[in-house]
């Protein structure tokens, strides 16, 4: 099986964008120092499972679709609207999984947020 190993977001306004992430989820987001503008966004330790992407001006990718693991799908849904964002389709149970969101960030990107059932496993 192959794994997805990095994600892309295209903005509208990075600045922005960054701002949002970095303020919901804690990203540490820096500036690539290359030829176009693109922001590096870590998403945690490289021990954790998980993976880390980007930030991009939105030019010839206009959307992006990445479910992130939460602790708490209401709690993070309370960040999101504080940041801007909206939530696209509300918490849903996932019958023996846990529970998922679909929300979209402040340049419309549509995500979703996860928290796993433990009790599940």
């Amino acid at each position: 099986m192959r794994r997805v190993v990095h994600f892309e977001i295209p903005a509208e306004n990075p600045d922005r964008a960054v701002k949002f992430y970095q303020t919901v989820f804690d990203w540490k987001i820096e500036k690539w120092a290359g030829p176009f503008p693109y922001w590096l966004v870590t998403t945690g330790q490289d021990n954790e499972p998980g993976i880390n992407g980007a930030i991009m001006e939105k030019n010839s990718f206009k959307t992006t679709v990445n479910t992130i693991d939460v602790t708490s799908v209401d709690e993070s849904l309370g960040k999101i609207l504080a940041a801007g964002g909206k939530i696209v389709m509300p918490k849903g149970p996932i019958p023996g999984i846990g529970y998922v969101a679909y929300v979209a960030d402040t340049e419309g990107n549509v995500f979703g947020v996860f928290q796993s059932d433990m009790s599940a496993k």
